[in-house]
C-alpha cells in the first residue's frame, strides 16, 4: 500500500516548515542568550567596581534623565539581583532551546526518513 506522491509532498512541506521555523527560532534564543551574558558581564564588572569603593563614597544611579543618590549597599543588592534574575533567564532560554534544537533534528530526520522510504 503506497502513499499518494501528493501526501508525501505535503507531509514533507509541512514538516520542513517547522524544521525551518524552529531554525529561526533557535537563532533568535542563541542571540538572546548572548546578549543576557553580555549584561551579567556588565552587572559583575560594575559590582567589582562599586565594592571596591570606600563605604563613605557617594554613589548615584540614573533615573530618567536624572541621578538619585543610593547607598552602596543598595546598589550591590540590585546588581546582584539583577544578575540572578539574568542567570535564571538564560537557564530558561537553554531549556528552551534545546527543546528547539530537539525539534530541529526531529523534523530533519522524519524528512529523511521520507525521502528514503520513497513514500511506501
Amino acid at each position: 500500500m503506497s502513499i499518494p506522491n501528493q501526501a508525501i509532498h505535503k507531509l514533507a512541506q509541512e514538516i520542513e516548515s517547522r524544521a525551518l521555523s524552529a531554525q529561526r527560532e533557535i537563532n533568535i534564543v542563541k542571540t538572546a542568550v548572548a546578549a543576557k551574558q553580555r549584561d551579567i558581564r556588565m552587572l559583575e564588572l560594575t559590582t567589582t567596581e562599586v565594592k571596591q569603593l570606600s563605604k563613605d563614597t557617594k554613589v548615584y544611579q540614573g533615573v530618567g534623565k536624572m541621578f538619585v543618590f543610593s547607598p552602596t549597599s543598595d546598589v550591590e543588592k540590585r546588581l546582584s539581583s539583577e544578575t540572578a534574575e539574568l542567570k535564571s533567564d538564560i537557564s530558561n532560554l537553554n531549556i528552551k532551546l534545546h527543546s528547539l534544537e530537539t525539534t530541529h533534528k526531529n523534523s530533519r530526520e522524519h524528512i529523511e526518513r521520507i525521502i528514503r522510504s520513497g513514500g511506501r
